[in-house]
């Protein structure tokens, strides 16, 4: 379970830690934050799956994504004497991500590539500059396990003595989702297959022909995946090896007296919603051209 997360210069977020329970719902007024909180933890997912340098390209570019305020707070600005504005960047230009749990923590830094001596389009790239894995609760220099400084990745042994990993880590790669050695870097494979769990669920279609809506193919399916595809099988594996009562109150909570249930014909699955008032059960698929 992830019990911090950090955040630095990324849009909104100057300098954020955030202390995490098990269950943290965050709420505020439009603007506030919110989708950036989210946003910067599916990045620190993308580490792991060696995609987090292509993800700020699609959020617009590296310079689009970084924190546009002042680089120092004054105190006039944290009383409200004089507006918060941005000025010229005089520090080096970094987007720094990372997590804890209860027994390991990861962080990355991410910044601009030196000038190049021969004109490439690319000047613009960004670089994993620096990533490490420490001791939790926080940070320490002497709890450092692993080290990643450019193209060098580092581990400290049982006698706190260095040796190297590699030396030749491309700057656009993550040592999370290029390393593996669960013999000399166990560390690196256990904070990798953590990220690797973690699940997003956002954004889900609802059109006619949105995946959810959709029969699957009837196989056990423990993680719903990231489109609701599997939705069907997912309820119906929560029934049969999970908590199934539990799921059926949730449902009847959110619309009481309502059930639904999964509809199995010729090895495949389809989704039925019962509400009282329905003379029949509403399938997926028809409930979408109903508008519903």
């Amino acid at each position: 379970m992830i019990t911090a997360l950090a955040i630095s210069n990324y849009r909104s977020m100057r300098d954020v830690v955030l202390p995490l329970g098990r269950l943290n719902v965050v709420t505020g007024a439009n603007g506030t934050g919110k989708s950036n909180l989210y946003r910067a933890l599916r990045l620190l997912s993308d580490t792991a799956r060696g995609g987090v340098i292509a993800s700020l390209a699609r959020e617009g570019g590296f310079e689009s994504i970084l924190w546009a305020g002042p680089e120092t707070l004054s105190r006039r600005m944290k009383s409200g004497e004089v507006p918060v504005q941005g000025g010229p960047r005089r520090e080096p230009v970094s987007l720094r991500l990372g997590f804890c749990d209860d027994s390991v923590g990861y962080s990355v830094d991410i910044g601009l590539p030196p000038p190049p001596k021969i004109p490439t389009p690319f000047s613009l790239d960004p670089e994993i500059k620096l990533e490490t894995i420490f001791a939790a609760p926080t940070f320490r220099p002497a709890g450092v396990l692993v080290e990643r400084r450019n193209a060098l990745v580092r581990i400290r042994d049982d006698a706190a003595e260095w040796s190297i990993l590699t030396s030749s880590l491309q700057s656009f790669d993550s040592m999370l989702s290029e390393l593996n050695d669960p013999k000399r870097a166990p560390e690196i494979t256990a904070i990798r297959d953590t990220v690797r769990s973690w699940r997003f669920y956002d954004h889900f279609r609802v059109d006619p022909d949105a995946p959810a809506r959709q029969p699957i193919v009837a196989t056990r399916t423990p993680v719903l995946a990231a489109d609701g595809r599997d939705l069907a099988a997912a309820l119906e594996t929560i029934r049969e090896i999970g908590d199934g009562p539990a799921l059926d109150g949730a449902i009847d909570d959110a619309f009481p007296g309502a059930t639904a249930r999964s509809s199995s014909v010729d090895g495949r699955l389809k989704l039925e919603f019962n509400q009282p008032g329905l003379l029949r059960p509403l399938s997926a698929a028809g409930a979408a051209h109903r508008g519903e």
